[in-house]
């Protein structure tokens, strides 16, 4: 809700990706080993590479490769940003009796990829944001959890407005969580529901989501 910036070449940038310290702590040393910590529950230095890692080697095998990187600069706080949000947004759909089933997610999915021209090229429109082809299923989810939670709630996601209105619910949600973000890759806001310098992903995510099934 995805995210997202000078970059490195991908060789270089791996290279760095994989030479990293772990790091010893989460805020005031008291999570060693996390990126952050979620309502208690830690998202380690290491599920965040993985993810990164997932995003480069897809990346690496597009003939645009070279530009997604260079697009894709802050790839680490922009991931870490999803992976925040995911939990955020996972509290809030169940606070709010939101629920998605798999078949939602599956039709939701292939409209998009009609829309978009193919399954390949969907791929690549969600590549350009940082999003590995194993993660679209998961961010169609997150998309149909916003559009419920909004219904919830009476807020129009295609208005400012209503945009406002979601972050605001989910930003108490996000209180209620204790998110605390290893000071590396920036401090988590929970007024705007993101991490840092990251401009509010999700809701750039949602709109290019919205373009993209319409």
């Amino acid at each position: 809700m995805f995210r997202r910036r000078t970059a490195l070449p991908v060789s270089a940038a791996a290279a760095l990706l994989a030479a990293a310290p772990l790091l010893t702590a989460c805020g005031a040393d008291a999570h060693p080993g996390a990126a952050a910590v979620v309502d208690g529950q830690r998202i380690t230095v290491s599920q965040l590479q993985s993810r990164v890692r997932d995003v480069r080697t897809a990346q690496e095998k597009s003939p645009q490769s070279a530009q997604l990187v260079e697009n894709t600069g802050k790839l680490g706080p922009a991931t870490l940003n999803g992976m925040i949000f995911d939990r955020v947004l996972e509290r809030g759909a169940k606070d709010a009796g939101v629920t998605v089933s798999r078949r939602e997610v599956q039709q939701w999915r292939a409209a998009a990829e009609r829309s978009a021209g193919g399954a390949e090229r969907l791929k690549e429109m969600w590549l350009q944001q940082a999003i590995a082809p194993g993660e679209i299923d998961a961010v169609v989810r997150n998309q149909l959890l916003l559009d419920g939670i909004a219904k919830r709630i009476g807020a129009d996601r295609g208005q400012p407005q209503g945009q406002q209105r979601l972050a605001e619910s989910l930003g108490e949600t996000s209180r209620k969580m204790g998110i605390d973000v290893n000071p590396r890759y920036g401090k988590w806001d929970d007024a705007q529901v993101v991490l840092g310098e990251v401009k509010e992903p999700w809701v750039k995510n949602a709109t290019a989501a919205e373009q993209q099934r319409t």
